[in-house]
């Protein structure tokens, strides 16, 4: 099954707001060790539009062999700058 195609894609407001938070988040994460490759990363909205906030969770692949480790990067929609960083235990 073919995905979507890239114009499809640009043309979609809230596909491009999710990528630009997370490729944020990515950056973030990298900067505070994680590597977003090695992850498991769920993303939700943490607050809605107008001033959408995107919640991106970088957990560890094996998590019930593994505690803590966990990062989670707050993404603010409008500014597109990390809004918080919280650390796992």
């Amino acid at each position: 099954m073919a995905g979507p195609a890239l114009t499809e894609i640009q043309q979609d407001s809230l596909a491009l707001s999710v990528a630009g938070a997370l490729a944020i988040a990515n950056e973030t994460a990298s900067t505070h060790g994680i590597d977003p490759d090695a992850s498991i990363v769920p993303i939700a909205e943490e607050s809605p539009p107008p001033n959408r906030l995107w919640r991106v969770h970088y957990g560890p692949r094996d998590f019930k062999r593994r505690r803590g480790g966990d990062l989670v990067v707050i993404v603010n929609e409008q500014s597109g700058i990390v809004d918080r960083v919280v650390h796992g235990q």
